[in-house]
């Protein structure tokens, strides 16, 4: 090891003529402030945007889920979909999982397509739009009339002559005035009283709503989802421009201790600290594109697509910093527009009703039966006239109204149930609500304080930590502590504006709304 020792005015001078190379490049490199990465664009310049690529060009052609849109007729409006939606399954409307082709190139999306994505290919949506369809088909089938009895009647049919349908009645020894028969045809219809299966088509209708608004609650969930990986995503990406801006920085200062190094002005451990410290923001890039690797494979698997696919996110950071509604009108708008209180909403709408449908019960239904009889056998010559009947058979509830009482018990049980989970849900809303603009409001201020104080003093003080060392300082430590400070403060600028947008994002979804 070489120990500095006394220096002449001549080296000095010497030394400073020979780092004023050096020193102009680290004062034109430092001029630009790294907050650029996050600075807002200027009004005559368009908006720079933010892209992540994946690395990964292995794939050749995996498998993805899709749908059939673009294949099929656009979509009619919701009030004229009776004829689609209870048409037959036949194989053209058959649901078709993987059978979305796989792209050629990079798919390129910002976060208002991966949302068109989610809601048009991921798996879990697909499966609660088929049980909301599956649910609107039992509509009609409740709401149908109860299918007719047809039935074939004859007797009176002599001893070892079981189906002497034509010679019923001729006499014999034994009956010499022969045997009386009343073959006949009947028709049975079983009719409820009026107001039963319209009420009870009117509850499956209800429920099957009720499924549709949670299914949409559902998408905002995912939706939440899709939005924290797509900002942890764009966050890594801004690291790694960091830890590049880093790499860069620690060479610059490497440079300089090696100068002063070969002017015996400095001692080689600080070249070996500056060479350490540079290796150790080029390892700390493995990390972060692990992450950045995960983010965009979890982001593909939950929009439908396979998780190897290449994606391109688009995106511009500060753009996506928009003005947030006040936490009282955000709390209005999840209490009238919320898919969730929609949902129990009109399930406590359909235990209502399934409670007039018990009391219902003790009505009474009814049967009517049509009767045709002949003297003769159905198949044979009619010899005979014919004659008609009619019946009306009245169904009464009996046995004290056992069955009927406890059903309308157990229905309004499940009114009272289903209104207190209609007050506890709108609790927990307005909950998550005041919980997310809370962590909204957090991030926010953390977003600015680093921003606005840390960031810049870090950078102030890399910049006279720098100058000073190129001019014969002695302050090596303090420049790498100042550039460590300022690394990791930009890195914490990084996450802090993806944890603002995440939990922008949570509170829009908290809402009841997306995040756009």
């Amino acid at each position: 090891m070489l120990i500095l020792g006394k220096h002449t005015t001549g080296v000095v001078e010497s030394l400073k003529s020979k780092t004023s190379l050096a020193v102009l490049a680290c004062v034109l490199y430092t001029s630009a402030s790294p907050l650029s990465i996050f600075a807002q664009p200027s009004q005559d310049v368009a908006p720079a945007s933010v892209t992540v690529q994946s690395g990964d060009t292995s794939l050749a052609a995996p498998p993805s889920i899709g749908a059939q849109l673009s294949a099929q007729d656009p979509p009619v409006a919701s009030n004229s979909k009776a004829a689609e939606l209870f048409a037959p399954v036949t194989k053209a409307n058959t649901p078709t999982i993987y059978a979305k082709p796989a792209s050629s190139g990079s798919t390129e999306m910002d976060l208002r397509q991966l949302w068109s994505e989610l809601k048009m290919n991921n798996p879990q949506l697909s499966s609660l739009r088929e049980s909301y369809l599956s649910a609107k088909a039992t509509v009609p089938q409740i709401n149908a009339p109860a299918n007719p009895q047809v039935g074939l009647v004859w007797s009176g049919m002599p001893a070892n002559s079981p189906f002497a349908l034509g010679g019923a009645n001729a006499p014999s020894p034994q009956y010499p005035s022969g045997i009386s028969s009343n073959n006949s045809i009947s028709v049975a219809q079983p009719l409820q009283f009026p107001g039963k299966k319209s009420l009870a088509a009117d509850i499956a209708d209800t429920n099957a709503e009720a499924l549709l608004a949670s299914s949409e609650s559902t998408y905002l969930q995912l939706g939440a989802q899709l939005s924290t990986l797509y900002y942890s995503a764009l966050s890594s990406q801004k690291q790694l421009a960091v830890l590049k801006e880093s790499v860069i920085r620690l060479e610059m200062i490497k440079n300089v201790a090696k100068a002063r190094y070969a002017n015996n002005a400095a001692a080689y451990v600080e070249y070996l600290n500056a060479q350490v410290a540079q290796s150790a923001a080029q390892a700390d890039q493995f990390n972060v594109e692990r992450q950045l690797h995960v983010a965009l494979h979890s982001i593909n698997t939950l929009v439908g697509r396979h998780s190897r696919e290449k994606l391109v996110l688009r995106g511009d950071v500060r753009r996506a910093m928009s003005k947030v509604p006040t936490l009282v009108e955000l709390e209005d708008y999840a209490e009238n527009s919320h898919p969730s209180l929609k949902s129990s909403a009109l399930q406590l709408d359909a235990a209502r009703k399934g409670v007039d449908l018990a009391k219902k019960a003790y009505l009474p239904d009814f049967q009517v039966i049509g009767s045709s009889y002949t003297p003769r056998g159905p198949f044979s010559a009619n010899n005979g006239a014919m004659f008609y009947q009619f019946e009306l058979d009245l169904i009464i509830p009996l046995y004290f109204f056992t069955k009927e009482k406890y059903g309308v018990e157990q229905a309004q049980r499940n009114q009272a149930a289903a209104e207190a989970g209609n007050i506890s849900n709108r609790q927990q809303i307005v909950l998550a609500v005041n919980t997310a603009y809370a962590v909204y409001e957090q991030a926010k201020n953390q977003t600015q304080f680093l921003r606005e104080r840390q960031v810049p003093q870090a950078d102030a003080a890399y910049k006279v930590g720098l100058t000073q060392y190129s001019n014969n300082g002695q302050g090596f430590n303090d420049l790498l502590t100042a550039q460590t400070q300022l690394r990791n403060l930009e890195i914490a600028l990084a996450q802090a504006e993806s944890n603002l947008l995440q939990a922008q994002a949570v509170l829009m979804v908290s809402a009841g709304k997306e995040p756009f």
